[in-house]
């Protein structure tokens, strides 16, 4: 069974007023906060479990926004990110959303575009995660075929009949339609179409990113520069 689904929203800026504000009006509004000072605490954190976004500064000493944003694209993380920039940056903004980042805001940011962009980042991560839960299942169920079973199911959902599968392995049709029935008994489906599915998400499972997993047992966060630390991880 698989963890639940914690999201957080991260805030990384060297701003304490504006950081504190930010984490103000998104706890308002039911979200999990954690803030970090700069690029360097949040690198600390728990990359490869990370639910929820990024809100990120663009300018910052030490590492830049882009720089965190580089580092967690080497580190095959996929948690959306929403940058934050003291002023309009239009070849910064491009760079920005060309690398992954899901949106780019200019400060002073309105209440309603910021409440906006981190629903749209948290829905977009939630649909990572819950793909990422299917081929978790979908794998598992996948294991419990046998190596002949998988070949068998795998003809059946290129879209062959039973009577070419039968002829590819050197196998009669009856063989071959009796795998089908403990393929489609084991994996409880009942259509090619359910099997094609499964199949695919299967395969998404030997290439899931670094970031899927579940939230970090360390709910309290890291306390940043300014000695604060975030809000609990509980579930909105």
């Amino acid at each position: 069974m698989s963890s639940p689904y914690i999201p957080v929203v991260h805030i990384v800026d060297d701003d304490d007023d504006m950081r504190g504000a930010l984490a103000a009006l998104l706890r308002a509004a039911g979200h999990n906060v954690r803030t970090y000072a700069d690029a360097g605490h949040f690198l600390l954190s728990s990359i490869a479990q990370l639910q929820g976004c990024v809100l990120l500064d663009v300018r910052m000493p030490g590492p830049s926004g882009l720089d965190l944003q580089s580092a967690l694209v080497e580190r095959h993380s996929l948690i959306p990110i929403v940058f934050l920039s003291g002023q309009a940056d239009v070849p910064m903004c491009a760079q920005a959303l060309k690398a992954g980042a899901l949106d780019f805001l200019t400060k002073p940011i309105r209440k309603e575009a910021l409440l906006g962009a981190v629903s749209r980042a948290l829905e977009c991560d939630r649909l990572r995660w819950l793909a990422g839960v299917r081929a978790s299942e979908a794998g598992e169920l996948c294991e419990t075929l046998t190596d002949r079973e998988r070949t068998v199911a795998a003809g059946l959902a290129s879209g062959k009949l039973n009577k070419e599968v039968a002829a590819d392995l050197n196998l009669s049709e009856r063989m071959i339609k009796n795998y089908r029935a403990r393929i489609m008994k084991k994996l409880d489906i009942h259509s090619i179409s359910r099997l094609v599915e499964l199949l695919r998400e299967a395969d998404h499972r030997s290439d899931r990113p670094l970031d899927e997993g579940t939230e970090p047992s360390d709910a309290r966060g890291r306390p940043d520069a300014s000695g604060a630390t975030s809000a609990s991880a509980k579930r909105p």
